[in-house]
């Protein structure tokens, strides 16, 4: 299958703004464990450190992935302009399988912070059923 120039090009708007999306998690989390207390250290704060150690572990691999298939894509932008089709297809697909790798690091980094969310949660006491938005105000 031949593909034009701007086939890669699409890519460039949804790999910046995914991009700047893993940023801004990483900057939350930094600033999460910046304030992070250590004052009275219990076995949830152990647990709460392993899974911010975690996180930034999946979004520094998040990163590298985005950046490696952005990297690709202007790569295969570069060799089908110089009119090499077969390896810019090629290096066009490994762009998209880097990227598809991002996104898949991406779903483990969320699903870590919602047991992390569901660990806090359960030390706070607070029920774990699911409440509807309309019985949630009703009884406020």
């Amino acid at each position: 299958m031949d593909i034009t120039l701007t086939t890669p090009a699409m890519l460039f708007p949804a790999i910046s703004l995914l991009l700047l999306a893993y940023t801004n998690r990483f900057l939350a989390l930094a600033s999460i464990i910046r304030n992070f207390d250590l004052g009275e250290s219990n076995e949830n704060d152990q647990q709460q450190i392993k899974s911010l150690r975690a996180r930034i572990q999946l979004i520094k691999n998040m990163q590298g992935a985005g950046m490696g298939s952005f990297f690709l894509c202007v790569l295969s932008m570069l060799a089908i302009y110089a009119e090499y089709q077969t390896i810019g297809s090629t290096i066009f697909a490994s762009s998209l399988v880097l990227l598809l790798y991002s996104l898949w690091l991406s779903v483990r980094e969320i699903h870590i912070s919602v047991e992390a969310l569901d660990l806090h949660l359960s030390h706070l006491n607070l029920p774990s059923k699911k409440r509807t938005w309309h019985k949630t105000t009703k009884n406020q």
